[in-house]
């Protein structure tokens, strides 16, 4: 074939033309032609068969090919020939790796998770982005993964102790999906005693032939050192916490105040007395609230989000920095922002009585809670107040006069704010969006950073008014978008799957419960199921078990409605401080205010579902590492109360035991299955139950239970309970329904004995006699 012959079948030559001055094949043509050929061809053949020829050309078929393996598109086989990854039947994810050794991949066209068995995962790190191949399934019928290809590596570093023998150091990783302990060579360990919390750096990946191997790059310092735990999340999960230096470079032309030019053109709200409202610890402020009555007995609303975009520009150092970091992560007493401070508690923070540039969503809402209109447009604002959550209670639902006093100003306001809630609150209900009870705790300091006590998160009328009116502006955000075609980061709520489904229904069978909808259940069939609960005292037991068959919320470029919202559009508009798909949900609305349309949209739909999966990642990350600094927190506040009695209930229940998360102090801790009474207990894990074979003992998730406090594992996070003897008149360790099952069978004996009457009385008992040191009956 003459060299024309590839240029014009490649169906990109002319964009690669565009971006190069010798093109080379694309990857849709290198593609095309391993389609076409059926089978998996060498770099000879490919050449050959597409015709390509000319150094240039040739050079850049060798570097394509190499980069389409190194993203997963192509593979290798043994014969050294590339072949097209899904004809291969081959497939690309990411691993979730597992405490115990296994792992799992999770694929990125979306399929259900690959079982990957510890040998497989010997030469793995959690994070992982591999090329997998499906060789069968295992014995609980998943389907499972044998490594053919590593193609990215996600751990380059990993923190945790030290420790030195023999002179070879290892270094144990703190977080708990980092299986391997990593060997740190003599020469490579530098400064640093047993003990001492380290951060290493991999020069070596495991492999099937040995573990990993590291060089200390940092001693962060002793075990148990004051903030030591989140200083060890930050690394563990690789949070970007430190600002590059074009970052710096950057910020140093923002200033203080906002520049008077920028002002120009922007509705002008600052006579409009604007108020935030959030908790008494916060220091970013990025919503601001008005709400005045409208026509015909409804309410004009004004959500004023800071202007993030106007300062954050796609591109940028910054830009790239925020992207990357995701989200601000919120630690007790420490925040990891997402954007530096002259940003995220400067420029962009509507700070009381300055002036700030926001991005504005004008409701108008009817007398039954509902949307009519909503426009949007930038505007510049000044907090009238910035309020306290307790303090917007005080003043508008609880009616304190002294708290009336000091914000006579503004009572009117806050009434206005408080009525138009009451009817969100009742549209809310119509429409069967959920409401589980929060089970947040709040860590408190007191001197020396030592933990005084903890406490449950308290949620008012107050936080639920504030997210009533987020919500209503984040659905005009994505109605806004899809109504003028703009490629958009939607937050999407799946429905449950199917599998949940039948345990759910299963569970709530042995309650007398039922929850409608068939395959395909809706909110409200949910919320019918929680209503029927309102008046229940097994509330607690059954309602986790609800919230557990929900899915998890996630990013993404569909807008497939937001289930536990009962949603059918909704976004995240109203936080672009501290996360990162509201700047891009931003930036849409911004292009079609300033006369944009679809056609010269910048961002593709394929950079979005980037941009999407890269937030998914980095909230799970944050939450993550939150849940590992409170779990050290929790088990440093229960060192010194090892052998004291606790009352509990049964929060969650596995085959090696119960999890029991205590009254007074809310954390929780396991008892193991072994520590139960002389017995045999099976595992149910439809009804969520423990069952005892001999003795019919039940222990069942929201059972209550008295335990004793017997081991604090700092380094695993764990706290082990066992337990602990009854109070006088209490059964032990028997909850409702191990009483229940006593009852019948203290009941069918008395049954039995009846029947037999005078005969069960004159019965003598049979004489025993031993048998090789056993007792047998004779």
């Amino acid at each position: 074939m003459a060299e024309a012959d590839w240029q014009s079948r490649d169906p990109h030559y002319e964009q690669e033309r565009l971006k190069y001055p010798e093109p080379a094949p694309s990857r849709e043509y290198l593609r095309m032609l391993l389609s076409e050929a059926g089978e998996p061809l060498s770099r000879e053949a490919l050449i050959e068969r597409g015709g390509i020829s000319g150094a240039e050309a040739l050079e850049g078929v060798e570097r394509r090919l190499m980069a389409m393996v190194r993203d997963g598109e192509l593979a290798i086989n043994r014969k050294g020939a590339y072949g097209l990854v899904e004809r291969m039947h081959l497939v690309r994810g990411r691993v979730i790796a597992h405490r115990d050794g296994f792992g799992f991949l999770v694929p990125e066209d979306g399929g259900d998770d690959i079982f990957l068995p510890a040998r497989q995962m010997r030469e793995l790190f959690h994070g992982d982005r591999v090329l997998v191949r499906i060789r069968g399934e295992d014995r609980r019928g998943r389907r499972e993964g044998v490594v053919v290809e590593v193609l990215e590596r996600h751990t380059q570093q990993v923190v945790g102790r030290f420790y030195r023998e023999q002179g070879v150091g290892i270094v144990l990783p703190e977080n708990p999906r980092l299986t391997h302990q990593v060997v740190i060579p003599p020469e490579w360990q530098g400064e640093v005693s047993d003990g001492q919390i380290v951060v290493a750096d991999i020069v070596e990946p495991p492999s099937k032939r040995g573990p990993p191997l590291g060089r200390i790059r940092e001693v962060l310092g002793e075990h148990m050192a004051p903030g030591m735990e989140i200083e060890i999340a930050i690394r563990s999960y690789g949070i970007p916490a430190r600002w590059p230096d074009a970052v710096e470079a950057e910020c140093t032309r923002f200033g203080t105040r906002v520049n008077p030019a920028d002002k120009a053109g922007r509705v002008d709200l600052r006579g409009i007395p604007l108020v935030t409202v959030d908790g008494p610890d916060a220091r970013d402020f990025d919503d601001a609230v008005f709400c005045e009555p409208g026509q015909d007995g409804g309410w004009r609303l004004l959500v004023a989000i800071a202007d993030v975009g106007h300062y954050v520009r796609p591109g940028d150092p910054l830009d790239t920095e925020a992207a990357e970091r995701g989200n601000s992560v919120y630690f007790p007493q420490q925040v990891v922002p997402m954007l530096p401070e002259v940003l995220s508690n400067g420029l962009c923070s509507i700070n009381p009585r300055v002036d700030r540039l926001c991005m504005v969503c004008a409701l108008e809402i009817d007398s039954a809670g509902e949307i009519n209109r909503f426009r949007f447009f930038e505007g510049v604002m000044r907090s009238a107040r910035r309020l306290t959550y307790d303090e917007f209670a005080q003043a508008a639902i609880e009616r304190d006069a002294q708290t009336r006093e000091r914000f006579k100003a503004l009572t009117d306001h806050l009434d206005d704010l408080n009525s138009l809630y009451q009817l969100l609150r009742q549209a809310r209900e119509r429409r069967g969006a959920l409401d589980f009870g929060s089970a947040e705790t709040v860590v408190e300091f007191g001197p020396d950073r030592k933990i005084s006590r903890i406490v449950p998160f308290l949620r008012h009328d107050a936080h639920r008014m504030i997210e009533e009116c987020m919500i209503a502006a984040n659905v005009a955000a994505a109605r806004f978008l899809s109504e003028h075609r703009i490629p958009a980061l939607y937050r999407v709520h799946a429905p449950p799957s199917t599998e949940r489904l039948e345990e759910l229904r299963a569970f709530l069978g042995g309650f007398g419960l039922s929850l409608g909808g068939g395959d395909k259940p809706t909110p409200q069939d949910y919320s019918k199921v929680l209503s029927a609960l309102e008046t229940r005292e097994d509330r607690h037991l059954i309602e986790p078990v609800l919230l557990r068959s929900l899915s998890r919320a996630e990013y993404t470029v569909s807008n497939d409605g937001h289930f536990g919202l009962s949603l059918a559009a909704y976004t995240h508009f109203t936080s672009p401080i501290r996360r990162y798909p509201d700047l891009i949900v931003h930036r849409g609305i911004r292009h079609v205010l300033q006369g944009g349309t679809v056609d010269n949209y910048p961002l593709t739909t394929t950079e979005l579902e980037r941009i999407a999966e890269q937030c998914s990642l980095t909230e799970r990350r944050a939450d993550e590492a939150t849940r590992d600094v409170a779990d050290w927190l929790k088990c440093e506040f229960m060192l010194e109360r090892v052998g004291e009695v606790f009352e509990g209930r049964i929060n969650a229940v596995t085959g090696f035991g119960l999890f029991v998360l205590l009254d007074e102090v809310f954390v929780e801790g396991l008892v193991h299955v072994t520590s139960l009474s002389n017995d045999y207990y099976q595992h149910d894990p439809i009804h969520h139950r423990l069952r005892g074979e001999r003795s019919g003992h039940i222990y069942r998730l929201g059972d209550r239970i008295r335990v004793r406090l017997i081991q604090v594992n700092l380094d695993e996070r764990k706290i082990d309970f066992e337990l602990a003897p009854p109070e006088k008149g209490q059964e032990a360790g028997d909850g409702t329904e191990a009483r229940a099952q006593k009852r019948r069978v203290s009941a069918r004996t008395a049954s039995e004995s009846s029947e037999n009457g005078e005969k069960g009385k004159r019965r003598r008992p049979r004489k025993r006699r031993k048998v090789k040191g056993k007792e047998k009956k004779g």
